[in-house]
């Protein structure tokens, strides 16, 4: 009895990092956003490396957030303005990532940053995916994905013209939006540090930013200012060794010029070493005699 092989056509696997788009052909929505983001990055930099000693996390700005496959591929990501990954590698393979695919490494982001250039409409979009009958499919909402789906744990929404920052903390599957602390910033738990808005100058912009601080109220540094810092303290402790040198060269010079004068008074040397603190042969090196 012959056995009959029957042929089953497998579903292909889901493409990796390699294999999908890494932009959807929009422009950056402004110019704060690019040095907003490396803002951001630049001054957690040093809470991170303490957190992560072995380097495995990874930030991204304005880059593919992938849950679901999708025709075309695109429609099936999200791309948040700035995002940061825990505990996964910073390069796939050796290779940089083009993006950030959940199917692959299912860790979802923890925190998730949206600069909205508009009134955060679309930041805040619940809609949540659904197909029609005749198999048209509704796109879903930002909030809704991130929410239901990425599950990310903490989101904010930074609202560019009216300096405005909403953050949500995921609990029970649910969005529940956040109170700002006595110093009107939100504390981000996992991580120990506080996120808020600054006004200042950064990048030759004067806006208001989203900055860091610990969880003293201290504004996190970026690398450029912990520099001038470092340099400033550097600074004023050669100012203060100058000072010292200085001090000592006038008092050297106070008892040279004492030496004399009171050797004319008819002091013995042992005296005027006695009076000046000195030994007798400094007294004897110093008058020259």
């Amino acid at each position: 009895m012959s056995e009959t092989k029957i042929k089953i056509d497998l579903p292909p696997p889901f493409p990796d990092h390699t294999q999908l788009p890494d932009e959807d052909g929009t422009f950056v929505k402004n110019f704060q956003e690019h040095p907003q983001s490396i803002l951001l990055t630049d001054s957690i930099g040093a809470i991170l490396q303490q957190r992560h000693p072995d380097g495995n996390y990874a930030i991204r700005q304005d880059s593919g957030l992938y849950w679901r496959e999708t025709e075309p591929p695109e429609k099936g990501a999200e791309a948040p303005d700035w995002f940061y990954v825990p505990d996964v590698p910073p390069l796939l393979n050796g290779e940089i990532r083009c993006f950030y695919c959940l199917w692959r490494e299912y860790m979802a982001p923890l925190i998730a940053l949206e600069f909205a250039i508009g009134d955060g409409t679309e930041e805040l979009d619940k809609t949540p995916l659904s197909v029609s009958e005749d198999g048209k499919t509704t796109k879903p909402g930002k909030f809704w994905v991130y929410e239901r789906i990425v599950k990310i744990p903490y989101y904010g929404i930074y609202i560019i013209k009216t300096g405005n920052l909403e953050m949500y903390y995921l609990e029970d599957d649910s969005y529940h939006q956040m109170s700002p602390n006595e110093r009107g910033h939100y504390f981000i738990r996992p991580l120990g540090i506080e996120l808020g808005i600054w006004q200042g100058s950064y990048h030759n912009q004067t806006l208001s930013w989203l900055r860091w601080w610990d969880s003293e109220g201290n504004l996190l540094l970026t690398g450029a200012q912990r520099a001038e810092v470092e340099k400033a303290r550097s600074d004023r402790f050669a100012d203060q060794a100058e000072q010292e040198r200085q001090r000592a060269e006038q008092a050297e010079q106070a008892q040279r010029n004492a030496i004399p004068q009171l050797l004319a008074t008819g002091m013995s040397v042992e005296k005027v070493a006695q009076i000046l603190g000195l030994t007798i042969e400094e007294v004897r090196e110093i008058y020259g005699s």
